[in-house]
């Protein structure tokens, strides 16, 4: 019988975009999961789903259709896989999906949860309890479109970027970090460099300090990127929240993610917060061409950003559901290779499903074929992928 919430019996139409390399592989286990805890809980999820990104970039000199938007607009939320092909320019596949996704539906909070996983082997630290969330600004800061090149060709040649930040920016992303802080453990770490970087750094600085006054239970502690690198690599259980402009949230959340075990493992949102547009859900890593079609990528990643895509849209219990399912599929040692087991994308999508079912047993049962490919891993596989590949990462 499916537990009711009070948003059952409703269905809500996703845009579902597994785009390139692994995403097409951990796309359809987390589907395959949320369709398993939907069931449950009886609601109901329409898929639709888009064959943009590199190949459709190879046909129409383009990553997706003129219309795109649009498209995505009319639904309730868009699943992302990665984006990314050895054969075709980042600036291309970044600026030509993602950037503009997340500006035309102003998704101006990248949200970036890192939680240890116990029976996932870190590769730089164990033990801690680590329970941090990266809220990096998502729309503004150093990925700016302002800037150019010149003097071509000459021994002169030059190239400049302008990062542009803004009060309103700034403000509106710090007021989401401390409210999320109010309802944590209360402490937000602000990432600057304002030692190098005099005017952009500073004025972030300022912002935020403005913010967070109006908070007086909040603890906030100003970092300089440096240092708070190495601090989330040797003390991360120290964090709580951290507030990051553009750039610094996109490299502080990648180091977060290896320290727990694998980027494989590290989920993100792009959050409209008020909900005037779609928002936009999606693993961290990157399309990793070096493992498509092997049946070895990670889909933990996929599967907590539908976890999270499941909170935004009102289900808060069957998101942690599935948290609460992959948490202990990983402690029981159904791991892939990159964190250290053998299990394949198949094997753990059915473990979790089947933990999702009968609720704090994580057997592989009947495996079922999820991604198309299923193997044997090999010692050499295993060794291959000690941490999931960053490879074509777009932002």
């Amino acid at each position: 019988m499916a537990r009711k919430t009070p948003h059952a019996d409703i269905t809500h139409r996703i845009t579902v975009i597994p785009g390139d390399g692994i995403g097409r592989e951990v796309v359809p286990a987390a589907t395959t999961v949320l369709d398993a805890v939907s069931a449950q809980y009886g609601f109901g999820l329409s898929w639709d789903e888009k064959n943009w990104g590199s190949g459709f970039f190879k046909r129409y000199c383009r990553m997706m259709p003129i219309d795109a938007i649009d498209q995505m607009a009319r639904t309730d939320a868009v699943l992302l896989g990665a984006v990314g092909d050895p054969e075709i320019s980042d600036v291309e596949t970044l600026w030509g999906m993602l950037i503009p996704i997340r500006r035309q539906f102003d998704q101006y909070v990248n949200l970036r949860p890192i939680r240890s996983l116990p029976g996932a082997r870190s590769p730089l630290r164990s033990g801690a309890d680590i329970d941090l969330v990266v809220v990096r600004e998502n729309v503004e800061g150093e990925y700016s479109e302002v800037g150019g090149r010149s003097y071509r060709g000459t021994d002169h040649e030059s190239a400049y970027q302008q990062a542009i930040f803004t009060r309103h920016g700034i403000s509106r992303l710090t007021h989401y970090a401390c409210r999320l802080a109010s309802q944590r453990r209360g402490r937000v770490t602000s990432a600057t460099k304002s030692d190098g970087r005099i005017h952009t750094m500073t004025f972030w600085d300022e912002i935020v300090q403005e913010v967070a006054e109006q908070r007086p239970e909040l603890q906030l502690n100003s970092a300089h990127l440096d240092a708070l690198v190495a601090a989330i690599l040797t003390e991360p259980e120290q964090f709580d929240v951290i507030i990051a402009s553009n750039l610094f949230g996109d490299i502080l959340s990648g180091i977060a993610a290896a320290v727990v075990g694998s980027v494989g493992v590290a989920p993100s949102a792009n959050l409209n917060p008020e909900r005037r547009y779609p928002s936009m859900f999606e693993p961290v890593h990157g399309s990793a061409p070096d493992l498509a079609g092997r049946g070895i990528a990670n889909p933990t990643g996929a599967i907590w950003a539908g976890s999270m895509m499941l909170e935004h849209l009102g289900h808060r219990q069957a998101a942690e559901t599935v948290v609460d399912a992959l948490t202990a599929v990983i402690a029981a040692g159904t791991c892939t290779p990159d964190l250290g087991g053998t299990t394949t994308t198949s094997e753990f999508t059915a473990a979790v499903v089947a933990e999702i079912h009968v609720g704090g047993q994580s057997p592989i049962l009947a495996l079922e074929e999820v991604d198309g490919v299923r193997e044997g891993i090999s010692e050499r596989d295993r060794r291959h992928v000690s941490i999931q590949s960053h490879g074509r990462r777009m932002g």
